[in-house]
C-alpha cells in the first residue's frame, strides 16, 4: 500500500510539473510581454555617428520620424554655392549631444538591427530639436511628428533650408540625381502650394482654396506677401486664417 501511495503521489508531481511548465511557456510566449519588451526604454552615453544615428551604451540607434543628410552628402546655398550639409548635421549633433546621457524609447528595430527610438536629452526631443534647426527632415513616410518643426524651419530658412538640397531619401537612391528633388526654401505658387498669405489692414491673413475670399485675393510678393504649401507652414510663419 505505500509503495502504491507514492506512486500516486509522484504522478501527481509529474502532473503539476507539466501544468506548470505549460503556463510558464504560455507567459513567455505572451504578445503584450513581447511588445513591452520592444519599447523598454535605453539609457546611457550618447555617441553619435551622424546626424539621425547615435550610439547608447552596446545599442545603435536610429531615431524615430526624423531624416538628417547623409555624411557624403552636399547641399547647395542661397548663392547656389555647394557645402557639406552631411558633415555640417553631424558635427552639429555632436557638438550638441556627444557624451551626454540619453534616454530612448525603443519604437521597432529596422531591418539593419537598429532600435529605431525617440531620444531625449535633458528632456529634450532630440527629433524635434534638429528638425526645428533645419538640420533633418520630418520623415513622413514613417511618422508626421515633426511636420510642426519642420514648416517654422522651412519659414525662417534656417539650416538646410536657406539653400536647396535633395531630401536625403532621395539622395541615398541617386546622389547624382540632382533633378529628384532639389527643394526650395520659400514656397512658390503651384499645384501643392495654392494657401494665399494676403497683407492687408486685417494683418496676414492666409486663404485656402475654396474660401469666401480666395478667388478675388492676388498675391504681390514684392510687398511680402506669399504662397503656402500647407496650413501649418502658413501659421508657422505668422499669419491666421481667414475669418
Amino acid at each position: 500500500m505505500k509503495g502504491m501511495a507514492l506512486r500516486a503521489l509522484s504522478f501527481a508531481l509529474l502532473i503539476l510539473a507539466v501544468l506548470g511548465i505549460g503556463f510558464l511557456a504560455g507567459r513567455w510566449s505572451d504578445p503584450s510581454a513581447t511588445a513591452s519588451a520592444q519599447v523598454a526604454d535605453l539609457a546611457g552615453p550618447l555617441r553619435v555617428i551622424d546626424g539621425d544615428t547615435f550610439d547608447v551604451g552596446d545599442t545603435r540607434i536610429r531615431l524615430h520620424g526624423v531624416d538628417a543628410p547623409e555624411r557624403a552628402q552636399t547641399c547647395l546655398d542661397e548663392n547656389g554655392t555647394s557645402w557639406d550639409c552631411g558633415d555640417w548635421a553631424t558635427d552639429g549633433a555632436r557638438t550638441a549631444w556627444e557624451g551626454r546621457a540619453a534616454t530612448c524609447e525603443i519604437v521597432e528595430t529596422d531591418r539593419y538591427g537598429r532600435a529605431v527610438s525617440r531620444c531625449a536629452v535633458d528632456g529634450q526631443d532630440l527629433g524635434a530639436t534638429l528638425v526645428s534647426k533645419g538640420m533633418a527632415m520630418a520623415y513622413v513616410a514613417y511618422s508626421e511628428d515633426y511636420l510642426p518643426e519642420q514648416a517654422r524651419a522651412h519659414a525662417a530658412k534656417l539650416g538646410l533650408w536657406r539653400g536647396t538640397f535633395q531630401m536625403p531619401w532621395d539622395w541615398r537612391r541617386d546622389p547624382q540625381d540632382l533633378s529628384v528633388s532639389r527643394v526650395e526654401p520659400v514656397s512658390a505658387e503651384g499645384a501643392d502650394c495654392a494657401i494665399k498669405g494676403n497683407i492687408s489692414g486685417a494683418g496676414r491673413i492666409y486663404h485656402v482654396p475654396g474660401s469666401r475670399h480666395y478667388d478675388r485675393t492676388r498675391i504681390d510678393e514684392s510687398e511680402g506677401e506669399r504662397w503656402f504649401c500647407t496650413a501649418v507652414e502658413a501659421e508657422a510663419a505668422g499669419w491666421r486664417a481667414a475669418g
